[in-house]
């Protein structure tokens, strides 16, 4: 198999095609600094998801850290509410939930996901702005890189990469910090006293930040995120995204303001190349739709500045649908939309109903194997059970055992008076329920077994199962 593939055709050369290694690394990608719509738009969405990542873990509610996944004690804190082990099915809901929704917002708007909230494009934004106030805009930063190495070289590129690392440090503090503690990693780290894991994976988590927005950037838009290689499937002709207006632009050329383009047979486009300088993925969308557009909407924003000092209509690279690129109109009164934006109603309404309703208490009972099916003890038969009380609430609470069963039975337990239960434990007692034998007329019969918070009433849970006597 060839190591060689071929990219486009020379314009001005002899019309060979061109080759280049398989494996060879693209040229390094300067950004031009752009301002408007959709560069505003990110802005007011990255920024908050920003604040919420680094500052929730520094919250506390309860006496807990607001959101803390406790893996050891096989808890998930998540704000006034404890997940635990037996809650698995509802992140696997979740999970579900968001590949629906990705669906949904893919067919209605492309990639938004990754052009606006993906942290891959948040990152990588947020070093390029590194690199931007450390060596300046676009052509300051060629110009840096191709000079000799020098004091000011030295300095501007010292200055990029400490920026770099002190945001890799917070990303992976902020990111083990909900695994951890947050509080008590920073001073553990700082005491040198932190747990060799929580250590290692601070650096680790530092190190691959550094690396992913700091080198790799748009190789993992392109080779790396599935996302970018399945979302063809999840396109229709109606889907809105960043489009090129071919028939308004071609044909496209340089010119002076304020001639008659028109009248030369050109189009709109003066061919700046604005649009590819931009592009945090380094394409042309002039090209037509490529899989590595991630719709970030930053050529928009560079062809409307154009267009604005060429005083002609914006809108030439816009978000629009291939639909009405041909025929003027986008159909958004879809089944396809409308079917993954109904099941995602249903989904989410269900979700919410099962976390609402949910119970912070949840308690097993067995038949205790170690004893007899029954025991006869002074003319009462007598079952013995094993009741285990989890306590997922964050507050500790006292718990009561009684029994309910057939009318006429009178049943007595014995047990401890009062249960207490901790936060998060899982506590187990035995309990004994008997009845006078002259009063059982089958062999068994079912009872139920309620376990009840005393200091919280509505904390109770109700479990069926079976006393058995002789015959």
């Amino acid at each position: 198999m060839s190591d060689r593939i071929p990219t486009r055709e020379e314009q001005d050369g002899d019309g060979e095609v061109r080759y280049r290694m398989l494996y060879e690394s693209d040229d390094k990608v300067y950004i031009r600094h752009i301002r408007g719509v959709f560069t505003r738009i990110r802005k007011y969405t990255g920024l908050p998801l920003l604040l919420a990542f680094f500052f929730i873990p520094w919250l506390n509610i309860d006496g807990h850290q607001a959101v803390h996944f406790d893996l050891p004690a096989r808890q998930f804190h998540i704000l006034w509410t404890t997940f635990g082990p037996q809650d698995g099915f509802l992140l696997a809901w979740l999970l579900i939930i968001a590949a629906f929704a990705l669906f949904a917002v893919t067919t209605w708007l492309g990639r938004v996901w990754c052009g606006f909230t993906c942290p891959q494009t948040v990152w990588t934004l947020m070093f390029i702005w590194a690199e931007r106030v450390c060596e300046g805009d676009r052509s300051k930063r060629m110009k840096l890189d191709a000079a000799p190495w020098g004091a000011e070289k030295v300095l501007r590129k010292t200055g990029t990469h400490t920026i770099w690392l002190l945001i890799s440090l917070a990303t992976a503090l902020a990111f083990v910090g909900y695994f951890y503690g947050i509080r008590d990693l920073v001073v553990d780290l700082a005491t040198l006293k932190a747990h060799p894991q929580g250590a290692f994976w601070v650096a680790f988590f530092t190190f691959a930040t550094y690396m992913n927005a700091g080198f790799l950037r748009e190789q993992v838009c392109k080779y790396m995120c599935p996302y970018a290689r399945f979302q063809s499937v999840m396109y229709d002709k109606d889907t809105l995204a960043v489009y090129y207006d071919a028939q308004r632009g071609e044909a496209r050329g340089p010119r002076k303001k304020g001639i008659d383009y028109k009248a030369q047979g050109m189009g709109d486009c003066i061919d700046c190349y604005w649009c590819v300088q931009v592009c945090p993925v380094d394409i042309d969308i002039r090209d037509g739709m490529q899989y590595e557009c991630i719709n970030c909407g930053l050529c928009v924003d560079a062809c409307n500045s154009v267009m604005d000092k060429m005083e002609y209509p914006k809108g030439l690279i816009r978000f629009t649908s291939e639909d009405e690129l041909e025929t003027g109109k986008t159909n958004f009164a879809r089944p396809r939309l409308f079917g993954y934006g109904l099941v995602l109603l249903l989904m989410v309404g269900l979700f919410a109903q099962q976390v609402v309703t949910r119970s912070p208490v949840q308690a097993e009972v067995l038949r205790d194997r170690g004893a007899r099916m029954y025991r006869i003890s002074q003319g009462m038969v007598q079952n013995v059970y094993t009741v285990k009380i989890n306590n997922m609430d964050q507050k500790p609470h006292e718990f009561s055992v009684r029994i309910e069963g057939k009318a006429g039975y009178d049943y007595s337990l014995r047990m401890q008076r009062g249960i207490p239960v901790s936060p998060g434990e899982v506590y187990s007692v035995p309990i004994r329920v008997s009845v006078p034998r002259e009063q059982l007329k089958d062999t068994k019969h079912d009872i139920v077994i309620v376990i009840q918070a005393k200091d919280a009433p509505e904390l109770e849970d109700r479990h069926k199962t079976v006393f058995i006597s002789p015959k």
